[in-house]
């Protein structure tokens, strides 16, 4: 059993908003998955630059980091935020795993930032001072580990490629032959955790050139088990349930946001929620929304 929250907002003027609702949400789902949590929140980027989410050990010193790489990091908690021109992106991940290998990146886009760590969802969403975040959109896990480890590395969400990112809750059964196809086609999968093959798997299909509504599509022919996707792209956010989809879900849509969470407690504080179209995603079909189209 986990946790998912999603937002994603129509209204420009809700964006100062969003790490604060995106919290609150986060916080009503700590008993649905009180080991871990994360979040990844799209806001503001710099055209030609990416942003690079690392993540090191208790105490790591950023700030020299960003020195010895010559270039600003961010720090907060225990992960921090670097902002690199892209076509230096492959030198400065050289770099780091040449000067400080025990840091990870764990995202990286023009507008991404994804942050999570071990403990209850309220104290993690509170270190990486997420009700100050803004932003078009937004998604969040809270965990209960079933399949693997509790630490961080297991945590969600996950990210295999540029400015795209999953939250997963379910089970993947033919998890293990979908990591062999990846392995074979150059994507490597760092963690037991099925929820990373999920993301692995739609980063193969789009790298294939399917969009993120067709790589879903195909998703449903090509991981079997049972599962609820919330994922988020540079300028999109979608969700899938599987055919059966035992696993709870609740959307609400207004003319100001899409929000989708397990529960619909986790919905109830948003703003305009009493005149929302509120209803449950129907089995084995894709929706997605996009602030570009």
């Amino acid at each position: 059993m986990c946790g998912i929250v999603g937002l994603f907002l129509k209204e420009p003027k809700l964006e100062p908003e969003l790490g604060a609702l995106l919290s609150e949400m986060l916080d009503i789902m700590c008993d649905r998955g009180p080991d871990s949590a994360g979040f990844a929140v799209y806001g503001a980027g710099t055209p030609g630059f990416v942003k690079l989410t690392l993540r090191g050990p208790a105490g790591t010193d950023f700030a020299a980091l960003g020195g010895q790489i010559g270039h600003l990091v961010t720090p907060r908690d225990t992960h921090a935020v670097l902002s690199v021109p892209a076509a230096e992106e492959a030198a400065v991940r050289a770099a780091l795993a040449r000067i400080a290998p025990e840091v990870r990146v764990v995202g990286a886009g023009n507008r991404m930032e994804l942050y999570k760590e071990v403990g209850l969802p309220a104290d993690v969403a509170k270190r990486f001072k997420l009700e100050t975040m803004s932003g078009t959109h937004a998604i969040g896990h809270t965990r209960m580990a079933t399949e693997s480890a509790v630490t961080t590395d297991g945590a969600h969400p996950f990210s295999t490629g540029p400015d795209q990112c999953l939250v997963h809750n379910g089970s993947l059964s033919n998890h293990a032959g979908v990591r062999r196809l990846l392995a074979r086609e150059g994507l490597s999968v760092n963690t037991e955790n099925d929820s990373e093959v999920a993301a692995a798997y739609l980063t193969y299909r789009m790298r294939g050139g399917d969009t993120l509504g067709e790589a879903l599509e195909h998703s449903l022919d090509d991981l079997d088990g049972f599962y609820t996707f919330v994922v988020g792209t540079e300028t999109g956010f979608g969700v899938l349930r599987d055919p059966i989809a035992c696993k709870p879900a609740v959307m609400a849509e207004t003319d100001s946001y899409v929000a989708f969470a397990s529960e619909y407690r986790a919905l109830a504080g948003l703003p305009g929620i009493e005149t929302a179209r509120v209803f449950e995603p129907e089995p084995a079909k894709v929706y997605f929304w996009d602030r570009a189209a």
